[in-house]
């Protein structure tokens, strides 16, 4: 059975951002099983932005690279080092970052993977969640495409065509499974000297330069010279790495042709709808687990709660004391399914959907202990509900539930909501226990 790993100890970075061309540090520290990839924003008020499906920013706001964010506040460039966790099989790590955008370092993974492996990793006593892809997904765009087709592990095969004789065409096959093999990882950023005014007009790769980024004129790379003859093809893979790892752990065989971020993150988007309705079909409504540890992800969260997208209001649990207090997150997006009819010109989150939400994290608090495994938790009643905000897209719920009576076949919660520190909602619910 694979383990999650994290990282043994602190790493820490410093550089300028490739397009913001801002100073930026990130300090890279273990994190616990089942957490993810966490991004904290420490330079404003430690908000904290989850590397998953959920976060990933519009490609055409912001082109070039790869985007996080929530509640308005966005982290840039991630991809090179999500690819360094992607390549060298890194499932938990908490990222404090101290501005907008992940240095640039020298424009590849090299310095990420290089610190990592100094630093080592540990494994975890817990199993990797895989996405298994069971069926073929693509995604396609004029002359571009990406097809994720089943595979018992991870192989990534990319095709680059550029229509200019120094780039021209190129192709990689590689396994990923956590020892790298191929040097992919070192492999820079690159543009067309052409290209370089339209970008900086833009407003991106203010912080590019000869030495960070390859920079390609008609005649050969501008002061500066390739590491190895097949570098543009590889760093082409090295960001589709990085993207698709906003997926977490995949077992499939991913083929691209000529795809960047923007169809990257179609792809990511398919594989987020696969994944709510595979992870949802066929499952009982409820089994025997029993949690062992205090943070829940969403596949934990659905086997103690019968509710399936797009039912599921509860993203994970970020701290739990079993039958005392419960925090779990939702995070409210544009594609909720429930602003298409909901004052669809100006979106707001219905008050008994942020109250579903509230008594789905008092239901993992009461269904989390040996003496309720396997039962069922019904809503009865809300008494004492109060509205105190509305609640809109990009918004991050942070729902905590303070257990109240609980007896053996009924119980008690009282539950707030808050946005961005402030209370959002509140109520008393009560639950009946059942088998």
């Amino acid at each position: 059975m694979d383990k999650q790993r994290t990282i043994k100890g602190k790493i820490l970075f410093e550089g300028i951002g490739l397009h913001s061309g801002q100073k930026s540090k990130i300090e890279i520290l273990p994190a616990p099983i089942n957490s993810g990839i966490i991004f904290i924003r420490q330079d404003l008020g430690s908000q904290l932005i989850k590397a998953d499906f959920y976060s990933i920013g519009s490609a055409e706001k912001f082109p070039r690279r790869t985007s996080i964010s929530a509640n308005g506040i966005y982290i840039h460039t991630i991809e090179h080092l999500m690819a360094a966790f992607n390549l060298l099989r890194v499932d938990n790590a908490q990222i404090n970052i101290w501005g907008e955008e992940v240095p640039g370092l020298d424009g590849s993974a090299k310095e990420f993977v290089q610190k990592i492996k100094e630093t080592g990793l540990e494994e975890q006593d817990a199993p990797i969640n895989f996405l298994v892809v069971k069926e073929p997904i693509w995604v396609e765009e004029a002359q571009t495409s990406i097809v994720a087709l089943p595979y018992d592990g991870l192989r990534m095969s990319y095709a680059l065509k550029y229509d200019h004789p120094l780039i021209g065409t190129g192709y990689v096959d590689i396994l990923l499974d956590g020892n790298i093999k191929e040097n992919v990882f070192e492999a820079r950023t690159f543009c067309l000297e052409d290209e370089v005014k339209s970008l900086l007009d833009i407003g991106l790769g203010k912080g590019a330069n000869y030495e960070n980024t390859l920079v390609v004129s008609k005649s050969g790379v501008v002061k500066n010279k390739l590491r190895f003859p097949d570098e543009f093809v590889k760093h082409k893979i090295l960001d589709l790495i990085g993207d698709l790892y906003l997926a977490g752990p995949l077992k499939a065989h991913i083929i691209a042709v000529k795809s960047g971020h923007s169809l990257n993150i179609k792809l990511l988007e398919k594989l987020r709808r696969y994944k709510e309705k595979t992870v949802g079909a066929g499952v009982g409504s409820h089994t025997s687990f029993v949690p062992t540890t205090n943070q829940l992800s969403s596949e934990e969260i659905m086997k103690l709660l019968p509710h399936r997208y797009p039912f599921l209001l509860v993203d994970r649990i970020i701290d739990m004391e079993k039958f005392k207090r419960a925090v779990g997150i939702k995070n409210v997006t544009m594609n909720e399914h429930f602003f298409q009819g909901h004052f669809p010109g100006r979106p707001v989150m219905p008050g008994v959907l942020i109250i579903e939400a509230m008594a789905q994290v008092g239901g993992v608090l009461m269904l989390s202990s040996e003496e309720n495994k396997g039962k069922l938790a019904y809503f009865m009643a809300a008494n004492n509900a109060k509205f105190r905000r509305t609640v809109v897209p990009g918004d991050q719920l942070v729902i905590e539930v303070v257990a109240g009576k609980i007896r053996s076949k009924t119980g008690i919660v009282c539950a707030k909501a808050f946005v961005d520190e402030k209370l959002a909602a509140e109520a008393e619910l009560m639950f009946a226990l059942v088998d």
